[in-house]
């Protein structure tokens, strides 16, 4: 059963999202603080963390960057009434996985919290045993290997080694990309895909001689071993 832990000092709010939680057959758990919280998150393992940020004593941000200093990979969503552009910003760059605002419709929040789980499932199993040539990644850890050798790569660039992988031997387009590791539309004016691309390439491929990462001219870049005929 995917056990909830529900961050709401706004006893009406809680008992609304505790209910409809319940009704799908969740099994959630309540606090009002942030200190509860973080008591909770620290001794309990959650599979979802519903998080509000402006709480009487710890706020929401501080929580979620202390659950991710503490190696916590709980999936975090954000339920705020701040719900301007900044502060989805530095919510997500708090650790959050996704950022709703209220008020908020219990299907869009229940629809949010389907996808984070699914992605989450489809992260434990998109390799056969975790491995892909010789690129070896621990999910749970943050953890990469390439030929045994230790990786170390930021969040942004981990997650798009993820989704290079999940997709592998499939050319992937700059849109698809962006959509998917940054959550943002595309704009042709940005060039972060390549900047990321470039900051893989230099961890992953730089000091090995067979390149995984390969550009397809025109149409967007591929991650891909080369068979012993093509090299």
């Amino acid at each position: 059963m995917v056990k909830f832990l529900l961050v709401e000092d706004d006893d009406r709010v809680a008992s609304f999202i505790k209910e409809g939680l319940a009704d799908q057959g969740f099994l959630v758990e309540a606090v009002t603080s942030g200190f509860e919280a973080l008591n909770q998150i620290t001794v309990n393992d959650y599979d979802v963390i519903i998080l509000d940020i402006m709480l009487p004593d710890l706020d929401g941000y501080e929580v979620c960057k202390i659950t991710r200093k503490r190696n916590i990979k709980s999936i975090i969503i954000i339920l705020s009434a701040l719900g301007d552009y900044e502060e989805k910003i530095k919510g997500l760059e708090a650790g959050a996985d996704d950022y709703l605002a209220k008020p908020f419709h219990f299907r869009e929040l229940l629809a949010r919290i389907n996808a984070q789980l699914r992605r989450k499932q489809l992260e434990k199993g998109i390799f056969e045993n975790n491995k892909y040539a010789d690129i070896e990644v621990d999910v749970e850890q943050n953890r990469v290997t390439r030929s045994g050798r230790e990786i170390n790569l930021s969040p942004r660039e981990f997650n798009l080694l993820l989704y290079l992988l999940r997709n592998r031997e499939r050319v992937l387009s700059r849109v698809e990309i962006a959509e998917a590791v940054w959550d943002i539309h595309f704009s042709s004016n940005t060039n972060v895909v390549e900047v990321y691309i470039n900051y893989l390439r230099n961890k992953i491929d730089k000091d090995f001689d067979d390149k995984l990462i390969h550009t397809i001219k025109g149409r967007g870049y591929l991650l891909k071993q080369k068979a012993a005929h093509e090299s």
